[in-house]
């Protein structure tokens, strides 16, 4: 048995992604983005006022196996620099030229357009349809074509 068999088993190992935390800053203009323009709902929302900031958590589903965002807006922080480590967000769309025809519409930052990838991996050998937008405070968002079973 593999040592992470042997780990995961015993519960010492995790388990699920639960959510990936991105900071903004305007709460109410971030949560309009991921609910109206991704279909996104809010999930659950947590204000601490001692410590002066707000969590609102935004996804598909309310229960595992599907992760979340979770929208950090901390009260007395206007902006953030984007760190040059953080990479994007993934979601899976069933028809992406009319999302992001949908989504350019309505004013969203375009980074790529839909259309295959120029590259494919070697196991499959499969180029994926993609395209690149931006939230409104500057995190790319990757929209994936879902996979036609």
């Amino acid at each position: 048995m593999a040592i992470n068999e042997q780990l995961r088993g015993g519960n010492v190992l995790p388990s699920r992604i639960l959510y990936t935390m991105i900071r903004v800053s305007d709460l109410d203009r971030s949560v309009a983005f991921y609910r109206d323009l991704l279909g996104m709902r809010e999930l659950r929302r947590e204000t601490f006022t001692e410590g002066r900031f707000t969590l609102v958590f935004m996804g598909y589903e309310e229960v595992s196996p599907h992760a979340w965002i979770e929208l950090t807006y901390n009260w007395d922080q206007d902006s953030y620099e984007l760190g040059t480590g953080y990479g994007h967000v993934a979601l899976e769309v069933d028809d992406i030229y009319a999302a992001f025809e949908r989504l350019e519409q309505a004013g969203v930052s375009v980074v790529l357009r839909p259309g295959p990838m120029t590259i494919a991996p070697d196991e499959t050998g499969h180029r994926e349809v993609i395209a690149f937008i931006e939230d409104p405070d500057g995190y790319k968002i990757e929209l994936i074509q879902a996979a036609v079973h």
